[in-house]
């Protein structure tokens, strides 16, 4: 159990309701991007997975990129952080390019296809789309949230 203080009060219990995952928008030269369709339901994603507890960040981009698609990478930048605030997911996206292995089927994948940015964001539901767009573009990396199917909007404040 985790224990924090805050002003109003002494130590309460806080349960971590968070996990984090990882994914790589890989890149080739010629501007194609790596994509999987994900063997549990069928939907197409840039391909990732959750980090493992004693895992560095960069280390477990290139772990999930090669199990779900036999594409070794460079990590080359964060390009956005994503929050599913149905489920509590934390994603940090980041671009990279290929540095070597052939495409293969893993189980958590049942394809694995280069496909163009347009391709990739019709092939993709909004949530999954938008990171494919938002690592394309030379930017300060994103932070957005989403319910699993749809951006949600930003809170003004």
């Amino acid at each position: 159990m985790l224990l924090y203080m805050s002003n109003s009060s002494p130590l309460k219990p806080s349960t971590p309701l968070h996990s984090v995952s990882v994914a790589g928008v890989v890149v080739r030269e010629d501007g194609k991007v790596l994509a999987i369709r994900r063997a549990d339901n069928g939907t197409w994603e840039p391909p990732g997975g959750v980090l493992e507890r004693s895992e560095a960040i960069e280390d477990g981009v290139r772990r999930e990129v090669y199990e779900e698609t036999g594409i070794k990478v460079r990590v080359e930048r964060l390009t956005g952080v994503y929050k599913n605030m149905t489920v509590g997911v934390v994603a940090m996206v980041f671009r990279c390019r290929p540095e070597g292995g052939v495409e293969q089927l893993s189980d958590e994948s049942t394809a694995v296809s280069w496909l163009t940015a347009d391709e990739a964001v019709a092939a993709m539901s909004e949530v999954y789309a938008v990171r494919i767009t938002d690592a394309l573009r030379d930017e300060a990396p994103h932070i957005r949230t989403h319910d699993g199917r749809k951006l949600t909007p930003v809170a003004s404040g």
